[in-house]
């Protein structure tokens, strides 16, 4: 049974965390923290000590992204660059890619956008139609991404691809380091309604050439290379959801207390209190289950991992959401103003049930993997 009480160590780690997230609090600067929490540590802490980073796993950087939540200044980064594209590299790259971008990525002067998800597959690696080809002694790489977060701000995107099986002719999935200026690699905002510091892109590759040492890992290990980055993203995912949650419910919470009718804190009349309560015990619990994904993770059992981070996804994801809403209904009109901050995470909370992979897909997994259930596509 894997332990999920958390070392004094990790619990010192969550209240310095915190108190950075205090300090900057609802209206933060995303540069300015992203700069802060790289140099204290925070951003690499889950990346090789050899290589710059903190020696940690998913369980420690799971708590910076939880805690930073918490306080209303979560970097949505910490789950594409040191958590997926960090990871990845730590596992399968070659020496000459570890000691070229981990450095960076764990002190925050480099960072690494990830791009699987295409407009006909979703993220459905199955269906990926990027390909990749080998041409002389390098790669030429074509194809579309679409939803990929905070390419502008990268210094290189950790795409996706797929290679010719010599042996079967199928397809199967490679990842490629491809630099932001790469020629024939192109991008496009897309116009989100949904307001965040990190913003969406489309992705065209029409031809890009790579050299070979762009190709990370192994060309002929397949899944085990890409869910090696999909399962941190998953467990990452939860602890974003998590700390939205807690943000939400702190605000729900402290309003609760003070906010007086017919002479009597609203807090008092179990109609508010009891959702609130239920709201927290949905949280913790989700919380539990993300830890227990990380700690199987950082063990080094990847199915366990694999069934953990999508239950732990999905749990966290309907936690956000049940508790921002409910935050909401507690403050009343009051929930729908600015200077509360709660009416934005109406939409904010509902990304983690969409991306990046939704909970229908999340059930689909556990019906399939988990109780054997026989698949209907």
């Amino acid at each position: 049974m894997t332990s999920v009480i958390e070392s004094q160590e990790n619990k010192d780690l969550r209240a310095a965390v915190a108190a950075l997230g205090a300090r900057h609090g609802r209206g933060f600067d995303r540069a300015a923290l992203w700069a802060e929490a790289a140099k204290l540590g925070y951003l690499g802490v889950n990346l090789p000590e050899q290589y710059g980073g903190g020696g940690g796993g998913m369980a420690e950087l799971s708590i910076v992204l939880e805690e930073l939540g918490a306080a209303g200044c979560p970097l949505l980064m910490m789950v594409v660059s040191p958590a997926i594209c960090g990871t990845v590299i730590a596992r399968f790259g070659t020496e000459v890619q570890r000691r070229k971008w981990l450095p960076g990525l764990a002190d925050g002067t480099l960072t690494m956008a990830f791009g699987i998800t295409e407009p006909d597959a979703g993220s459905n690696s199955h269906r990926i139609t990027t390909t990749a080809r080998r041409e002389g002694d390098g790669w030429v790489l074509s194809g579309r991404k679409v939803f990929i977060s905070g390419v502008d701000i990268a210094d290189a995107t950790l795409i996706v691809g797929r290679t010719e099986d010599a042996r079967t002719g199928s397809l199967k999935p490679c990842l490629f380091i491809v630099p932001r200026d790469a020629p024939g690699f192109r991008r496009s905002q897309i116009d989100m309604e949904l307001q965040a510091a990190e913003k969406q892109f489309e992705l065209v590759l029409d031809d890009v050439r790579l050299p070979a040492e762009s190709l990370v890992g192994d060309e002929d290990a397949g899944l085990l290379q890409l869910f090696a980055g999909l399962n941190p993203e998953r467990i990452m995912t939860a602890a974003f959801a998590i700390g939205m949650g807690r943000y939400a419910l702190a605000k729900a919470v402290d309003y609760a207390r003070t906010r007086q009718v017919w002479k009597h804190p609203i807090g008092g009349h179990q109609a508010i209190a009891h959702p609130l309560a239920q709201a927290h015990i949905e949280l913790e619990l989700a919380r539990l289950m993300m830890q227990r994904a990380a700690a199987l993770y950082d063990a080094g059992d990847d199915a366990g991992a694999g069934e953990a981070a999508n239950m732990a996804k999905y749990a966290a994801a309907e936690a956000c959401v049940k508790s921002v809403d409910q935050a909401v209904h507690t403050l009343g009109g009051n929930g729908l103003t600015r200077e509360y901050g709660l009416a934005s995470l109406i939409t904010a909370a509902r990304v983690a049930r969409i991306a990046p992979v939704s909970r229908e897909m999340i059930l689909n997994y556990v019906s399939h993997q988990s109780l054997g259930l026989p698949k209907s596509y």
